[in-house]
Parts: structure tokens; sequence; C-alpha cells
């Protein structure tokens, strides 16, 4: 009894010590502060009511007067100690986030972000390290070389959503592979990881969660090796494992630089998916999910560095988003949160013209349309996913892709509007791709045709890329990812009333533009292709408002892609360029 009146005069004489020093200006506000507040739960309620309304607990108050006025607490409310903490947190947020700003700084209100960052910018500890100093400047930006402050909108990260770290899937994915035949070997990643840890010296909880994790990941490789067996419920499983890793590394490093930061599991946060492994869909309440969590669990000054790729089905098993799931997974928490801009950071200097592996002078594209966008990531180009736009779309949310290797660039926004005075937006290309020309026997009405001809396609499942028709015949590509025994199938299938004929080694080159202007557009195409001998077997237009596609054969792709380019970005065209009806 004495060692706990002990503990509570402590305590009290602790909280008059801490007002004594206090600057006023450091609370909003509220004129009183209780000592419900300050304390603990199990502290308060250890401490007897008659010392605290005996006492009535004294703080000083605001007061433009000399003489302040002491102002008595009653301990008459009837909100809980949460409430209590969480309403007087929303009183002083916004003082925090502008005591921030450096010295000699130009005051700016913050933009609120998610921002994602996939695994070649966190490829190992000095990239980790990069990327949690991008983001400290990116909420503070710093003043420029001649000491003036800078132009740069802070932001305010209310989510850093991370890939694995590096090439880790890849090595979950062989490691599983491995087991299967027999071996059990995971140092490469334990190198990897808590090799990092050490590199920073992070705290040894940390660390222990990392290895924890690892040593999960081995047991369950060990499982794998007995029962020879690894589902796709399994794989879903073994590759979070870099993912889980990641997060925790990088909000510990974000908390060493003086960063709040928090690390959480996609599912903790509210990102639940239907129970279909390797490519499963995020579930239609997931938005209300997601938002539900962070009001209730996550302080909106603190940065919660999330997950992405993976989630929980409806069991409460982990599933992987597929193809874009860490984009996904940022663009689902921004709508959710409503924030002003998603974020994702890649290693380019956003959308360009055309793949810089090819053409070296490929340029940045600084505003596209979701539309555009999803057209280019459709036919090839390292663009967002489709899927990955949509939360941000249906949210009317810009998304911008931005180089973590170069974060001064302004890098591409992607949003409704696009850039409609521009006449080509960018070129990309699908390649190794087969045409296939099917040309009725029979002379079927154009209904009875295409009618049987897709009965094949859908029994076969054979999916078409790009299709050009007439009333008796039709002509589709099919991409490499088709099976061979599928397409042979078909082949005998259609050969009862119409005949086949398959074009191996051939390409979709395709052009992201205004189709409203398709007659300059394919005046300057055509008179290109011919002066440089380059045969278009098929072309496609109409059925998407911004892109034109032409067949031409693999051998020539290249050489097609580099005229084009020279000619439509880059001045240096040798026929003549069609602008509104006018030689430009």
């Amino acid at each position: 009894m004495v060692s706990q009146q002990h503990h509570i005069l402590s305590t009290i004489s602790l909280l008059l010590f801490c007002v004594a020093i206090v600057p006023s200006e450091a609370f909003i506000s509220p004129r009183h502060v209780s000592l419900q507040n300050l304390v603990s739960n199990d502290d308060f309620r250890r401490v007897p009511s008659d010392i605290i309304r005996s006492r009535h607990l004294l703080f000083m108050e605001e007061n433009d007067n000399d003489d302040d006025e002491e102002a008595l607490v009653e301990d008459d409310t009837d909100e809980s100690p949460a409430e209590v903490i969480s309403n007087y947190k929303s009183k002083i947020s916004a003082r925090r986030i502008d005591s921030t700003a450096r010295p000699g700084s130009s005051a700016k209100t913050p933009i609120d972000v998610t921002m994602k960052f996939g695994g070649s910018s966190l490829a190992n500890s000095d990239r980790v390290d990069h990327v949690a100093n991008l983001i400290k400047d990116r909420i503070n930006p710093p003043n420029n070389e001649d000491g003036s402050p800078s132009d740069e909108i802070p932001v305010r990260p209310r989510a850093v959503i991370c890939s694995a770290m590096g090439k880790t899937t890849n090595s979950l994915l062989s490691a599983g592979e491995m087991a299967l035949e027999g071996r059990v070997d995971i140092e490469a990643l334990r190198t990897l990881h808590l090799g990092t840890c050490r590199h920073f010296n992070l705290p040894e909880r940390t660390c222990e969660d990392v290895e924890k994790l690892l040593n999960e990941c081995e047991d369950m490789l060990n499982g794998v090796r007995l029962i020879q067996e690894l589902s796709p419920k399994s794989l879903d499983q073994l590759v979070s494992y870099g993912e889980r890793c990641s997060v925790r590394i990088m909000a510990a490093r974000l908390n060493q630089i003086g960063v709040p930061a928090q690390a959480f599991d996609a599912w903790d946060v509210g990102v639940f998916t239907d129970d279909t492994y390797g490519d499963a869909k995020l579930l239609p309440d997931t938005i209300a999910s997601i938002k539900g969590r962070f009001d209730g669990r996550v302080d909106p000054n603190v940065v919660a560095v999330v997950t992405g790729f993976i989630g929980h089905n409806t069991k409460g098993k982990i599933t992987t988003l597929g193809r874009g799931g860490s984009d996904l997974t940022a663009t689902a928490i921004g709508a959710a949160l409503k924030v002003d801009e998603v974020q994702v950071w890649k290693d380019v200097d956003g959308i360009l013209t055309a793949d810089p592996r090819l053409v070296k002078n490929a340029l940045p594209v600084s505003h596209v349309s979701y539309e555009e966008a999803s057209e280019l990531a459709y036919f090839g180009a390292q663009v967002l996913h489709p899927i990955a736009m949509q939360p941000a779309l249906q949210a009317n949310i810009p998304v911008r892709v931005k180089n973590s290797y170069n974060p001064i660039a302004p890098g591409s926004v992607i949003d409704n509007t696009g850039n409609p005075e521009r006449m080509v937006t960018a070129i990309t290309c699908k390649r190794n791709i087969s045409l296939m020309d099917i040309t009725s026997l029979q002379m079927l009405g154009a209904y009875g045709f295409l009618g049987a001809v897709f009965a094949d396609f859908e029994k076969n499942k054979v999916s078409v890329d790009v299709l050009a028709s007439s009333e008796v015949s039709i002509s589709v590509t099919l991409d490499k990812k088709q099976k061979e025994e599928d397409i042979e199938n078909l082949r005998t299938d259609l050969s009862s009333f119409a005949e086949v004929e398959l074009h191996r080694d051939r390409a979709i080159l395709t052009l992201i533009t205004d189709v409203s202007r398709s007659s300059d557009v394919l005046a300057t195409v055509f008179a290109t292709f011919s002066m440089h001998g380059i045969q278009v077997e098929m072309m496609s237009q109409g059925a998407s408002k911004v892109n034109i596609s032409f067949i031409v054969k693999e051998s020539q792709i290249e050489d097609a892609i580099l005229k084009l380019h020279a000619c439509l970005f880059e001045g240096q065209c040798d026929v003549a360029i069609i602008e509104d009806g006018h030689i430009v």
C-alpha cells in the first residue's frame, strides 16, 4: 500500500514538473487538461478519487492577461480514457504538422499522399536508407542549394506501401522449388534482411521480429520438403515473408531518422480479398474496411508502413493480389483515406514516350489519362496495371509516377483528363505474338460466322489481343501466354467451317493517341513505314478511343518504333508530318 501511494505521488509530482517547464503554446487550447489525459489508464485508476477531487490538480491555461488564473478541473466527464486521449490528440495535431518546417523554409500546407516503393527501390541497405531519407525530405523539403526555401509542396504520407526487398520474391519462389527437391536454404535471405538490420543497428525488437519471420519461413519450407507439396495457398504464404520483413525494416529506419512510423501487415489495416490464391481480388467492402481501420488504429501523424501485394481472405489466410498487387494496395488505401495524390515510385522518370531500353531518347510524359495509362500497360509498357488504377479512378484521385533514383524529377500524373492537345502520347509494343487469319468456307452471314468463331475460342479458352473482321473473314492476335495445345485444338475446331492460317513471329506496335485525329496520325505513320519498307499486316482502331495498333513482323518492330519515335517526338522526321490537315 505504501509503495502504491509512493508511485501515485511520484506520478503527480512528475506531472506538475512537466507543466512548469512546457511552454503554454505547446497546448492548443484545451482550456483545461485533466490528470486522466496525461497518465496511463492503470495509473489513473489507482489514484484515489478523493485526491483528485480535493486537490483539483491545477494547470495553467492560456491567458492574455498578466495575472494567470488557475483552472479547476473536476472529474465530471463521461468520456472514457481512450476518448479523452483521442480528443486531445486531435486538438494538437495541426500544430504538430506546422512545427516540423525547416528554419527558413516557406510555409506550405502539406498534401496527404500514399507512397509505394517497389523491390528495385528497396534492393539493399543503401536503397532502404535512400528511400527513408527521400520520405523524410518529401515531408519536410530541404532548402535549395543557395539557402532559399524550396518550391516543393510538402507531403503527409498517410501510408507507405513497400514491396519485398530486391529480388526477394523470386528468391522465395526458388526456395520453394528447392524444398520440393529436398533442400532448404534461405541463407541469402537471412544475409539480406538481418544484414540490413545490423547495418543500421536497428532496435533489438525489430531484429527479433524479422528473424522470427525468417525462422517461420524456414519451418514452412521444411514442411514442404517433408510432404512434397506446394499448393497455391502455400505459395501465397511463402512469398508474403518478403513484404512482411521489408515493412518492419523500413518502419524502424524511418523512426531512427526522426520520422514517426509503424509497420502493419495489410490485413491489419483492412485489406481483404476473395479466396483466389495467387490472383486474389479485393472484396467490395475493402475500401470501407481500410477507412475504418485507419480511423480507429492509425495516428494520421504517424507513417503507416504497409505490406503491398498481400491480404487476408474470408478465412483469414494470406493471399496475393497478382500482377500490380502493391500498386493496387497503394491506390486502395489512397481511395479509402481520400488522399490528394497516390505516388508510385519506380526506377524511371515517370511514364516515357517509349521503352528506354530500346529508344535512348525516350522522353517523360507529364500527363496522361487513366485510359491512356491502361492501354500502355496492356500493350507492354511498364506502367501501373489497369486493375491497380481502378480505386484511384473511381475516387478521382490522381496517381503520380516518380523515380526513386531521381526524386527531383516531376514524374507523370495519371488522372481523368490527360493532355487532350497532344497528338501522340507514347509508342509501345507487344512482342512474340501470333497472327491468325480465319476465312469462312461456307459464306455464312456475319453473325453466324463470328458467333461460330468465338464459340470455339471460348471452348478452347484462347483469348485475343487485337481483332479486325469483315463479313466472311477475321484476323486476331494471340500472345505468347496461350498454350500451344489450346491453339492447335482451336485450329482443328475452326477448320470444320473456315480456312485457318497462323503466322508466327509477329509483334503489335501500338500508338497511344487521340483517335479523333487518326487521319493525321495515320498519314504520318504510313508515310514513315513506306519510306523504310515496313509492312503492316493488320491494323485495328475504334474499340478504344486512345490507341491504334499495327501488326508487323517481329524482325521489323524495333526499326518501326525507332523511326516513328524520331519522327513524332525527336523532330527528326524524313516525311511530312500532318497536323490538323496541314503539313508542319
